[in-house]
């Protein structure tokens, strides 16, 4: 068969990929413990789950809106504004299935053929996917490890030109976990205005924030006409299945990425939808409890890997991932993943996983229990001691 350009460069994601070697060992009958896949342990807190069964008990099953409820739209708009310190009109809130519409929809809506995109390496694989789909030219931009994992501003400033039509941020960051300070935020706006280019700042992680917050860039001054916030429920409130982002944007591209949703999947569940609203408009009490238990596991997950040989670690300040430096060992990303699955019995990521620059360091998500991680760090100390 042949196919497209736009999809002949499509690759699987690192994460499901290792999650299915991982499924195939476990189905062999060998446990592994899974650092790999980025998704919360916990069940959906139960006001959420009680709110979509209630929904679909009173036949909330019908069609929607493509860019959503009305009642959730608001309910986004209110609590992001809030969150950001920013007014946000609902009718710039386009909900989708999923954060990854918020991602792809905006690209398609704003890049054409030969544009180039700035985005952040190591960071989220669907980056380079989408700029590859609407025809832009993937300009990859390396984090700093020393400055807790910040984009290099110097290589950013020298990569900008006259056809830069995007830059992506990712802040909190997969799969670092770090989080970019206001002075880099301010220093892109600034960019942003000199060069005239669209801004798109991945917030997923935004309230998963361990010391102080994250701040966005939308809050700056000229950047709201300029910026799309990516956002969504997945992470925040154990709702990966569900399937429930937003995206934020000015008022005509939200427009167009509505008509986008509306012939690419429709619309997103109704009873999801509900639950979502329940999730914003509800008791965040659940929310702090999980991430005072995240809190514990990432403190516990990085001084084990610290007390590895070969093995160092930042403490990441958002997020659930830890992203660890290798290079003493002398093996590479790729092949001290698949030994630590096929000896260790430990999923993770290697860092190349999401992009060329993650070479020399590993994944490894603590959305797991502490008694899973300690055993995943003993495993690992024996088996890295093999090859020492």
């Amino acid at each position: 068969m042949s196919f497209t350009d736009r999809v002949q460069l499509l690759e699987p994601e690192g994460a499901y990929f290792m999650m299915q070697k991982a499924q195939a060992l476990e189905a062999a009958g060998q446990r592994v413990i899974h650092l790999e896949i980025g998704q919360p342990d916990f069940p959906t807190y139960e006001n959420i789950a009680r709110a979509g069964i209630e929904a679909i008990e009173q036949g909330f099953t019908r069609y929607t809106a493509a860019a959503g409820t009305i009642g959730l739209r608001e309910a986004i708009a209110g609590d992001a504004g809030r969150r950001r310190g920013i007014e946000i009109d609902p009718r710039q809130v386009v909900v989708g299935p999923g954060a990854k519409p918020a991602l792809f929809f905006p690209t398609l809506a704003l890049v054409e053929p030969g544009d180039e995109v700035i985005y952040p390496d190591p960071g989220f694989p669907t980056y380079r996917a989408m700029i590859e789909v609407a025809g832009g030219v993937p300009v990859p931009v390396p984090l700093i490890e020393a400055q807790d994992f910040c984009l290099d501003l110097d290589a950013f400033d020298r990569l900008l030109s006259d056809r830069t039509r995007m830059v992506i941020i990712n802040s909190p960051g997969n799969p670092t976990g770090g989080v970019m300070p206001m002075a880099a935020l301010e220093h892109i706006a600034a960019r942003a205005t000199e060069y005239n280019f669209w801004v798109l700042s991945d917030e997923i992680y935004s309230r998963m924030v361990y010391d102080g917050s994250a701040p966005s860039i939308a809050a700056i001054p000229g950047m709201r006409e300029r910026c799309i916030i990516c956002d969504g429920f997945s992470k925040t409130y154990a709702m990966t299945g569900w399937r429930l982002g937003h995206g934020i944007m000015p008022e005509p591209l939200a427009e167009r990425v509505e008509l986008l949703l509306t012939h690419a999947v429709g619309c997103t569940a109704s009873f999801v939808q509900a639950a979502g609203e329940a999730a914003l408009t509800g008791d965040q009490s659940r929310v702090d409890e999980v991430m005072q238990e995240y809190r514990r596991r990432r403190d516990l997950l990085v001084d084990g890997l610290n007390a590895i040989p070969g093995i160092s670690c930042r403490m990441p300040q958002g997020a659930f991932y830890a992203f660890a430096n290798i290079t003493e060992t002398g093996q590479t990303a790729d092949w001290l993943a698949e030994y630590l699955l096929a000896k260790a019995g430990v999923a993770l990521l290697p860092g190349t996983a999401f992009g060329r620059y993650g070479e020399g360091y590993l994944r490894l998500c603590f959305a797991n229990s502490a008694d899973n991680i300690k055993l995943a760090l003993e495993k690992m100390h024996t088996a890295l001691g093999r090859i020492a």
